[in-house]
């Protein structure tokens, strides 16, 4: 039974795959570069878009800053790898989601969402070395990181095809929340840890939803648009997972 429930995670991944790969290519929403505020800000097009990314450089730079401790790295171990492109990934997602709500389209889309992936890419390495006996734990990182850019790669050059698949990038997105809190079960790990996570997965939930409430949002609050608060509630979850992978033992 043991064995069973190890690998019950993979498997209800696996098992979204299928369902997936049967349901056939998921496009990107119509108009999805036409997002509610575009007002400038000291010349900066689609300023809040724009300036709300500072969020996850403050959460990497602060993440980079604990992870020099010795202290931390040795608490982390093995899946230092992982959550150290966790952390870096934040940073790359401050510079690309900037580098594309500047002038937002596929062409920069792209940069946009790879360091998304990323991001997911580390924090499925991480989560995997902490509760398993991960002996190739980098490579298992740099495997991973691979896969995460070949899912936005599949997007982007599907694309011109007039598919534009997303399907390997949200299954990418998606496959954090589903194996990190089954591993994390299962392994028993600590309780603070579990409820930092679960409070990640939440927040990132509220994001998600945010996004697609864009004009909603703004129309009803009009200083702020569902994707300025998508990226306040997406950083806000970095930096509660930051605290959890940069606790000292």
């Amino acid at each position: 039974m043991g064995r069973i429930a190890q690998w019950a995670p993979l498997a209800a991944l696996a098992g979204v795959a299928a369902i997936m790969a049967a349901y056939g290519p998921i496009p990107q929403l119509p108009h999805y570069h036409a997002f509610a505020d575009g007002r400038t800000l000291l010349g900066i097009p689609h300023a809040m878009d724009v300036l709300s990314n500072a969020g996850f450089a403050v959460v990497g730079l602060w993440g980079l800053w604990r992870l020099r401790e010795p202290g931390v790295r040795a608490h982390l171990g093995r899946a230092r790898s992982g959550h150290a492109l966790f952390i870096v990934a934040l940073l790359m997602t401050a510079a690309g989601s900037s580098y594309y709500h500047l002038a937002p389209d596929d062409a920069r889309l792209v940069w946009d969402r790879i360091p998304i992936a990323l991001a997911c890419a580390g924090l499925i390495a991480g989560v995997y070395a902490q509760t398993h006996e991960a002996r190739h734990a980098a490579a298992l990182t740099a495997t991973l990181a691979a896969l995460a850019v070949a899912s936005v790669l599949w997007w982007s050059f599907t694309g011109p095809a007039g598919a534009g698949d997303l399907r390997p990038y949200l299954l990418v997105q998606g496959a954090p929340m589903v194996l990190a809190p089954a591993w994390q079960a299962l392994a028993r790990s600590p309780r603070r840890d579990r409820i930092a996570f679960g409070t990640a997965i939440g927040l990132y939930a509220g994001a998600k939803a945010a996004e697609l409430l864009d004009h909603r949002i703004f129309e009803a609050l009009g200083f702020m648009s569902g994707h300025t608060l998508k990226h306040l509630l997406a950083a806000a979850a970095s930096a509660i997972l930051v605290a959890a992978i940069a606790r000292r033992r």
